[in-house]
């Protein structure tokens, strides 16, 4: 039986600006998650030229924007999926951060420095600040991919 793997793009502190290099990153995902401070509606509707988008408010964002939503909770085969900025945490660490959500994979931002950890068969993802360059750290996104019940991420660079 052949698995098909269904790739998210996970996106986060855009701050107003998306650059272009966002178009080759994310291409071909089957939809994105912004972990918020989006930062302008231009953002998501480029975002929506790639994937449907969808976005939680971070601390820079209007909390009561349409659409942007205090937290995103998805499952994809089988894989539970939990979206947040991380502010509604202080200072988001590995350690809070699970044991506030109990979701298979959780996605957030905040800190503008992109990380992956695991925990037993759970998932940590901050994709990193793909806006404005800040505290010299190279701007990234993404890619989640989960075949068979099982989550596997990788960072991309942005240019």
């Amino acid at each position: 039986m052949s698995a098909t793997a269904v790739v998210i793009g996970l996106i986060s502190d855009t701050h107003g600006q998306l650059r272009a290099d966002v178009h080759r990153a994310l291409a071909g995902v089957a939809f994105i998650l912004h972990a918020g401070d989006v930062c302008g509606d231009d953002v998501l509707m480029e975002l929506d030229l790639i994937a449907p988008t969808y976005a939680v408010a971070g601390n820079c964002d209007d909390p009561d924007h349409p659409r942007l939503a205090r937290q995103i909770e998805r499952t994809v085969d089988g894989i539970r999926i939990h979206v947040s900025h991380g502010h509604e945490l202080g200072a988001p660490t590995v350690e809070r951060l699970l044991a506030t959500y109990d979701a298979d994979v959780i996605v957030y931002g905040h800190t503008h420095r992109p990380l992956i950890a695991k925990a037993g068969s759970r998932l940590l993802v901050n994709p990193g600040a793909a806006g404005p360059r800040r505290f010299d750290i190279t701007p990234t996104v993404a890619r989640l991919t989960i075949t068979n019940g099982t989550a596997d991420v990788e960072l991309v660079e942005l240019k």
